[in-house]
């Protein structure tokens, strides 16, 4: 069993017209969240928008999930500065946080012998279980696999990888090295299903937000054995992948347009990821109609 669950989403914040954090519909989609497929939630990672966030935002958001859910909550604590990181991390272990998610430093692109420090040093500031995020495209950075195995090993309480690095064979290879009880998440929807094949447990996922049962189902069928299930419901799940993020509306934009659609009022994202293209809702129905949650709910509905 995946310490954190099989299924979990990376969730978007929500913010009102003038542009503040709304805590109140932050509660109500990470209670919905859980009643629609998922295991636990991941709250001010990439597509919380993160990076607009200040730190007394991130715990409020943190504090309000971790209370309105009883499910594994991991918070995004990452920083490019160590020493921001640190800080992050104690204030999401205070707010109730099950695990941190712990991100490759961006921008400034550090050796991999700055990597170990950094990952050590914020490992060293909590007694919580720590789940590193590996996503060079938007890092600038690869946790290289040597630098992985080493922290896998010698550091107890991180525990998981969310693998966005996009190669699953070198995953496959992490794997085989790291101790048995070591877990990957797929932090890439459209690669969940091949590095499931290999040893991941679970996925943490964007389109997850609307089909959090189906990728229930798919992981139901890879423990049975049913890999012929296993991939018509991945096939089923193409258009949604492809929806969620593009050039023209990078993450998180497609997810909050969906949200909107399903009836959440999460608002748009910040500056600069408040731009939405004028037909994204329209594709957002086509997508949504696809899916159990699609078949089962009436758009603009409360979502309460």
């Amino acid at each position: 069993m995946a310490r954190f669950g099989k299924v979990l989403t990376a969730m978007v914040t929500p913010f009102g017209e003038s542009g503040d954090l709304d805590l109140g519909v932050a509660a109500s989609l990470a209670k919905w969240l859980i009643a629609n497929g998922n295991d636990g939630l991941v709250v001010a990672g990439t597509t919380g928008e993160s990076p607009t966030l200040t730190h007394d935002e991130q715990t409020e958001l943190i504090a309000t999930v971790v209370n309105a859910v009883d499910a594994p909550v991991i918070a995004g604590a990452g920083s490019n500065d160590t020493s921001a990181a640190i800080e992050l991390t104690q204030k999401a272990d205070q707010a109730g946080a099950s695990a941190i998610l712990s991100v490759t430093p961006y921008y400034n692109r550090p050796s991999q012998a700055g990597l170990l420090d950094h990952f050590r040093a914020i490992a060293g500031a909590t007694e919580l279980p720590i789940v590193l995020y590996d996503i060079p495209a938007r890092s600038g950075r690869k946790i290289e696999t040597n630098t992985l195995l080493e922290l896998a090993h010698t550091v107890d309480n991180i525990v998981a990888l969310k693998d966005a690095a996009g190669d699953p064979s070198e995953t496959a290879y992490f794997l085989s090295e790291a101790p048995k009880d070591f877990e990957v998440y797929s932090g890439d929807d459209s690669l969940t299903l091949p590095l499931l094949a290999i040893g991941a447990v679970g996925v943490v996922g964007v389109a997850t937000h609307w089909t959090g049962p189906e990728h229930q189902k798919m992981m139901l069928a890879i423990e049975s054995g049913n890999l012929e299930e296993a991939g018509r419901i991945n096939a089923n799940l193409q258009n949604s992948f492809l929806y969620e993020s593009s050039l023209e509306a990078p993450n998180p934009i497609p997810a909050k347009v969906m949200m909107e659609l399903i009836g959440f009022q999460v608002g748009k994202g910040r500056p600069p990821m408040h731009s939405v293209p004028a037909n994204l809702r329209d594709l957002a129905a086509k997508v949504l109609e696809e899916t159990e949650i699609g078949k089962s709910i009436e758009p603009d509905s409360s979502g309460d």
